[in-house]
């Protein structure tokens, strides 16, 4: 239940006094790790300076990475946050809700925030197991970044100081692990295990360069709902090294040619 363990990622952020004000508020509520992925601008301008008083820590030590997958690494769970409605079969959750599960157990997770000008594409939100939206007046429902990362990271360490008081209410009973949190399989080794499922289903003739993104979507989605362990992803990934060795070793079936025996 540590605020330590969540990462703050941000995707493509465009403006200095955004990252600034980001990396003031989550000294503010007690968060440390920043991630930068593809920044369209200097994490340490002086804007961004100005801005984070006394998080400028945070700013000098933010890991700027190329792609999500990469900002994921470490990880095991990933809430991405999006104020538009989608056809995802997984509902939109508020912070309150939906943010809890980041700090359940000993697991390290992440939050991701999209860019400034068009918030997390379809395609960046599969990367997400589940997804926050934060309820704002609909006739203007668009937060500023900085106050969309603010409103989570209180909301973060409002159920960090709540679950420090149970436990420290009930020392001498910890709650069990539940069992889908043990070893939970890291984010990078189920991306990995994505890539070689899509990689052997295209080669099979299951999917097709032009549907591809589409079905690969549905199948990170039942993954995402089961939590498979670490063991379990191994074990997947060996039918799949299976499957591969079966295609090029084993004998085709024999065909009769109906044709020759007329």
């Amino acid at each position: 239940m540590k605020l330590t363990q969540v990462k703050i990622i941000l995707v493509e952020p465009a403006g200095p006094l955004n990252v600034g004000s980001v990396a003031r508020v989550m000294k503010n509520m007690g968060l440390s790790q920043l991630v930068l992925v593809n920044p369209q601008c200097e994490p340490l301008a002086t804007e961004a300076q100005h801005m984070a008083v006394h998080g400028i820590d945070i700013l000098e030590t933010a890991q700027q990475v190329a792609t999500i997958p990469d900002a994921l690494t470490g990880c095991q769970r990933a809430i991405a946050t999006t104020a538009r409605s989608r056809a995802l079969p997984t509902s939109l959750e508020p912070p309150r809700l939906g943010l809890p599960w980041l700090l359940e157990e000993s697991v390290n997770s992440a939050l991701i925030f999209g860019p400034e000008s068009r918030g997390l594409s379809n395609v960046e939100l599969n990367y997400a197991q589940r997804f926050v939206c934060i309820p704002s007046n609909p006739e203007y429902p668009a937060l500023n970044l900085a106050q969309a990362v603010a409103v989570c990271c209180y909301e973060l360490y409002q159920i960090a100081q709540q679950k420090l008081s149970k436990l420290q209410d009930s020392v001498s009973h910890p709650p069990a692990p539940t069992p889908q949190s043990i070893d939970a399989a890291p984010l990078e080794m189920l991306e990995g295990y994505y890539q070689h499922l899509e990689t052997l289903l295209l080669e099979i003739g299951y999917l097709y360069p032009h549907t591809a993104p589409a079905r690969l979507e549905k199948l990170r989605r039942l993954f995402n709902r089961a939590h498979p362990t670490t063991a379990e992803v191994a074990m997947l990934r060996g039918i799949l090294h299976q499957m591969k060795w079966a295609l090029k070793f084993l004998p085709k079936p024999i065909v009769d040619d109906v044709s020759e025996q007329k």
